[in-house]
């Protein structure tokens, strides 16, 4: 039986940082699907922000083992909860295994990723390996771009799937509004993040409605 793929490194660790959050640490190690996850808190829906033949980043290609001109399939999505951006998703795999064991990544427009990486009992599933992101790494615009307001310092987390033989890397990167969310519901800090989720729910009711520049 093949080894799995290790999504760890010096940056990507399976330990949450000790630094963390209490709800950073638990967001960043629960197994099974994600979206599954964010649907109690409310009703999730997927915007694809971009599916494109392109290059891996470098701590992805070191992890999958393959060099960074390997072109791949790479599908960029934001999981919304409410209409608020929760979390900011960037999946690749190798481009030949797109148009054969992974094929039905391309077909599924709108729908989540965990549909197909749960239902199947040929996939397998790496462990789940954390880090922090900064404006150094790509992520970081991804979840700048989402959110339309500078992002701070992110947490992610990513893990590999195997088909066959075939891998997909899933990586997760998770919003300040999700945090927000999940917060303590007291005190000057209930003020502070009801305020930060309301604001960022109505702006995206706003761009629902084309109502936002």
């Amino acid at each position: 039986m093949p080894t799995p793929i290790d999504p760890t490194d010096a940056h990507w660790r399976v330990a949450p940082l000790p630094t963390l959050i209490d709800a950073q640490k638990d967001w960043l190690t629960r197994g099974g699907s994600l979206t599954a996850h964010l649907r109690t808190l409310g009703a999730v829906s997927v915007d694809v922000t971009r599916e494109a033949v392109d290059l891996p980043w470098r701590d992805e290609a070191r992890a999958l083992g393959i060099t960074p001109r390997t072109p791949v399939w790479v599908r960029e999505v934001a999981l919304n909860v409410e209409g608020v951006p929760f979390v900011v998703a960037h999946s690749i795999v190798a481009l030949a295994h797109s148009i054969g064991v992974w094929q039905s990544m391309r077909r599924l427009r709108t729908r989540p990723l965990a549909e197909l990486l749960y239902s199947d009992s040929s996939v397998s599933r790496s462990a789940l390996a954390s880090r922090r992101i900064t404006a150094r790494h790509p992520l970081h615009r991804l979840a700048s771009v989402q959110t339309n307001q500078p992002a701070h310092t992110l947490v992610a987390r990513r893990s590999v799937f195997e088909r066959h033989g075939a891998p997909l890397m899933v990586t997760e990167c998770m919003l300040d509004t999700l945090w927000a969310r999940l917060a303590p519901m007291h005190g000057p800090r209930r003020r502070d993040h009801a305020r930060a989720f309301e604001h960022l729910r109505s702006h995206a009711t706003r761009v629902a409605h084309g109502e936002a520049t």
